[in-house]
């Protein structure tokens, strides 16, 4: 069983403390999850002058689901406050490029962050901890670091490095569950009836899930990192305890109050 999350506080988004950088730095296209084209670094149209969005409590509603979807895993105020000092890119439109290129480099960091953390909290990766440990300092410099330096940064050698202990946290912290686990890295299961499944320590890696049907399926301790859970079914499904499971996923798929979920990531507002 895993202990609560460190760094949590960290590594959740606060908008408050934000220059609204997911609704400028980010460009996003038309489509299901979004009403209009925007190209990076130009301000959405729904984002008013105090950087709050306009139509907030409505986005699903206008089009503008994926908004809904993406967390920033805490790198928006990181850079905002810590990174720029507290200048926003209205007032010091100087810093506007710079700040708009660092902020998904921050965001990378930060995922690398939770995921590190997350490892941490697992007894069964105990003979992984000190390096894990190692690799988190490391990324938790990287995120202190100017901007200049940020920009520089070889973001895919240190995922690559963190990856590779994630990798070992996973198959020690699954080979724990008895039985033969089912191995669907990578998998296409797009639309897969996957109803009461059991999928306790299955590598789901990766594996598209898109409109899956996972309702009442247990996937207790099964590696979900990336899994893409868009519109996935996950009424009264059992995620306790699934390994690396993001806010982000979460909010992509459609689930009840009932969904049993880690108790660091909660209950998207769309889950009725």
């Amino acid at each position: 069983m895993s202990q609560r999350l460190p760094l949590l506080p960290l590594l959740q988004a606060d908008c408050a403390n934000c220059f609204a950088l997911c609704c400028v730095a980010l460009p996003f296209a038309k489509s299901n999850d979004f009403a209009v084209n925007k190209a990076a670094g130009t301000p959405c149209t729904n984002l008013r002058e105090d950087f709050r969005c306009g139509i907030h409590t409505r986005l699903r509603d206008t089009g503008f689901q994926g908004c809904t979807v993406f967390d920033c895993f805490g790198a928006g105020q990181q850079v905002s406050q810590v990174t720029f000092g507290g200048r926003d890119w209205r007032s010091h439109p100087e810093t506007r490029a710079e700040m708009f290129d660092v902020f998904p480099v921050m965001r990378q960091l930060h995922e690398l962050l939770f995921y590190a953390a997350e490892a941490l909290t697992l007894p069964a990766a105990a003979a992984l901890h000190p390096q894990l440990r190692e690799a988190l300092a490391e990324t938790e410099a990287c995120t202190r670091a100017d901007a200049a330096a940020l920009a520089d940064l070889d973001v895919a050698a240190l995922r690559q490095k963190i990856n590779t202990l994630l990798l070992k946290t996973s198959e020690l912290v699954r080979a724990k569950v008895p039985g033969r686990k089912k191995n669907h890295r990578g998998a296409d299961l797009m639309g897969a009836r996957l109803s009461g499944a059991d999928l306790r320590g299955a590598n789901l890696r990766g594996a598209y899930l898109i409109a899956a049907d996972l309702s009442r399926a247990d996937l207790r301790t099964a590696d979900l990192i990336g899994a893409d859970f868009r519109d996935a079914n996950l009424r009264d499904a059992d995620l306790r305890h699934a390994l690396f499971l993001t806010q982000p996923q979460l909010n992509a798929a459609q689930g009840t109050p009932t969904t049993r979920i880690p108790p660091h990531l909660t209950h998207p507002t769309h889950w009725t």
